[in-house]
């Protein structure tokens, strides 16, 4: 089962923070307070659809064939998903 990045804190529903990062190869540790990337604070299948966009190189019609979906409902999926990306950065440029 694969592990997923939590995004939020289970205790208090707040954004999460990235604390420190591993490079296995040659053993290096950076520590300190790093914001999570705009991707990741997507849900999983906001994500997911953002790759199967790419993959079918940005072709409304063609996603509607992969997921099996209407014309104007991949549509308005898109439509949602960048309306909560430009939120996201302006709550991200609020905090700053």
């Amino acid at each position: 089962m694969e592990k997923i990045l939590p995004i939020t804190c289970p205790g208090c529903r707040s954004e999460m923070q990235v604390k420190s990062l591993y490079c296995e190869a040659c053993d290096t540790t950076i520590t300190g307070s790093f914001s999570l990337p705009l991707f990741l604070k997507l849900e999983p299948k906001e994500q997911d659809f953002i790759m199967k966009f790419v993959q079918n190189s940005g072709s409304l019609k063609q996603m509607s064939k992969t997921l099996k979906l209407s014309y104007p409902t991949v549509r308005n999926m898109l439509d949602d998903l960048i309306e909560k990306i430009n939120q996201l950065k302006k709550e991200s440029h609020e905090n700053k």
